[in-house]
């Protein structure tokens, strides 16, 4: 018997409470979010700007010794660029503007040869030069030193541009750590204690559970080739045998109908591969907060996913937690 893809006539209204949800916490989250981020952000900017000489100084020099001012610089543009059209623009390697913007570790391709990596540069300088928006740096146009108050004002214009173009992603997170904050809350006021980092997904300790871990499942149904899938909570029942396989759950949140239903397929994917590699009394299912109609959840239900939703989180008791 399942928890909620067997209850269809309950889908409508799980749907309505589930949108409810996500909407409260958007309102309450997202504009004190969003000003926080902006302030932290307009920091950055304006010390990318000190580093290029407000704009004025540029240089291939510049960008090998200070990657991570590329995102900056496209949207100190008019109008802003978007990384895939830099290097249409630009005519450059593809890895190399995804190696500078690398949020963990921006730098430049480190098996790139100089002379080549100083050709490709000087091409991004010189299409950033082009672009650059004067009502935003007029300094530049007049050839001047900026005044304090136009670097203020260009780091929040060129920081609002950019947590635009990061707002999904920002959003995605917060209401990600938002929901396993939940779910660790409910395990942990029923006993359970969180595995220590690394632990692997088939050494838990019965009453356990872990966040983010790689569990191994085969490229194929025919192939004995393994690789890591991502499961953002495993969790080792009580009763079980350490050595048993934990249940999985993936936290899903949507703030539109449109992205969730683009994406489907990934879970199917997902569980295809685990019930190939551990058989078919593989326990995978979804926590969902926000917009999942019925299109969605009845794609789901056919590929035998379940799920709980957040609002009725008390829903996890049926796993046998």
């Amino acid at each position: 018997m399942g928890i909620n893809r067997d209850k269809p006539d309950n889908w409508k209204k799980d749907t309505a409470a589930s949108v409810d949800m996500y909407n409260s916490w958007f309102m309450n989250f997202a504009p004190k979010t969003f000003r926080e981020t902006r302030v932290t952000t307009s920091a950055g900017v304006e010390a990318a700007l000190r580093l290029t000489g407000y704009l004025k100084k540029l240089s291939p020099d510049v960008l090998k010794e200070n990657p991570e001012v590329l995102p900056i610089l496209r949207m100190a543009t008019c109008p802003p660029i978007a990384r895939d059209r830099l290097i249409g623009l630009a005519g450059v390697s593809k890895s190399l503007v995804q190696n500078m913007e690398d949020t963990e570790n921006p730098r430049v391709s480190p098996r790139m040869n100089k002379k080549q990596l100083d050709d490709e540069l000087s091409k991004i300088v010189s299409t950033i030069n082009l672009m650059i928006d004067p009502d935003v740096f007029s300094w530049i146009g007049e050839n001047r030193e900026p005044a304090e108050i136009e670097i203020a004002r260009s780091s929040t214009i060129v920081a609002d541009r950019l947590c635009g173009a990061v707002s999904d992603p920002i959003i995605r997170n917060a209401q990600e750590k938002r929901q396993l904050a939940a779910i660790e809350e409910f395990l942990q006021d029923k006993g359970y204690s969180e595995n220590e980092p690394g632990t692997r997904f088939d050494e838990m300790e019965p009453g356990t559970y872990s966040f983010r871990t790689n569990v191994q499942v085969k490229v194929s149904p025919d192939s004995e080739q393994m690789a890591n899938i991502p499961v953002d909570v495993l969790i080792l029942p009580k009763t079980a045998n350490k050595g048993n396989l934990p249940i999985m759950i993936e936290a899903k949140s949507a703030g539109d109908f449109t992205n969730v239903n683009k994406r489907r397929k990934e879970e199917a994917t997902k569980i295809q591969q685990l019930k190939s590699t551990y058989g078919n009394n593989v326990v995978f299912v979804l926590f969902l907060c926000g917009y999942f109609d019925s299109a969605y959840l009845g794609y789901e239900a056919a590929e035998g996913i379940d799920w709980i939703w957040e609002h009725r989180i008390s829903d996890m008791n049926q796993l046998g937690i």
